[in-house]
């Protein structure tokens, strides 16, 4: 079982070493976001927002209250991905474009809308999950891209999250999930680290 998607995603490792010098333009930054939202979330509601923390001043803000971790000042950008908490009251706005282009017809929105009312609006702990599922999907496909195109990345939970949404401005809904570094590697990362045998995390029934 072998093609390029899987062999960018068995050959992907956490990068400890970026080169400082190297620089991700807006456009580029732009597309890694574009790859992430294509990822899947539930009733599409597409709750994440992604900060792209790449000039030396937000680098400098973010960096004392990650840890000082490294790869936020060396790699072109740290993205502070955050979820939003559930709220199915944007479903008919997000569900919008597919009733305009005909994918979905208008009265399956109310079919939508409704079952996630029902499973979101009265578990605050629910709606905090699908905030941590969609961006953490959102990352995943990020992380993915980034190796397609031959850069690195590192996802890092070692910050702290009250301060990041103090300095950043993160509204009262949004969660942020993890930060997310992207950019050229230098010499010295690891290979990908061998995983727990598949019998011993795989139950066939």
């Amino acid at each position: 079982m072998s093609n390029p998607v899987i062999e960018t995603i068995l050959s992907r490792s956490a990068a400890k070493y970026y080169d400082p010098e190297a620089i991700l333009s807006d456009d580029e930054i732009r597309d890694l976001v574009r790859i992430g939202t294509t990822a899947p979330t539930s009733f599409h509601l597409q709750n994440w927002r992604f900060i792209a923390v790449r000039s030396p001043e937000a680098k400098a803000r973010l960096s004392p209250i990650a840890w000082s971790q490294p790869a936020i000042t060396d790699a072109a950008v740290t993205f502070i991905v955050c979820g939003q908490l559930a709220d199915s009251s944007v479903i008919p706005e997000r569900l919008a474009p597919l009733v305009a282009s005909g994918v979905m017809p208008p009265t399956m929105v109310p079919e939508w809308e409704i079952p996630a009312r029902d499973l979101y609006m009265a578990f605050p702990q629910r709606q905090r999950d699908e905030a941590v599922r969609t961006a953490t999907f959102g990352a995943a496909a990020m992380i993915y891209a980034a190796r397609s195109l031959g850069l690195g990345s590192t996802p890092m939970i070692g910050f702290d999250d009250v301060a990041v949404h103090r300095e950043f401005g993160l509204t009262k809904d949004e969660v942020p999930v993890m930060l997310l570094s992207i950019g050229a590697e230098r010499q010295g990362n690891w290979a990908q680290k061998p995983r727990r045998p598949v019998a011993e995390v795989l139950d066939l029934v």
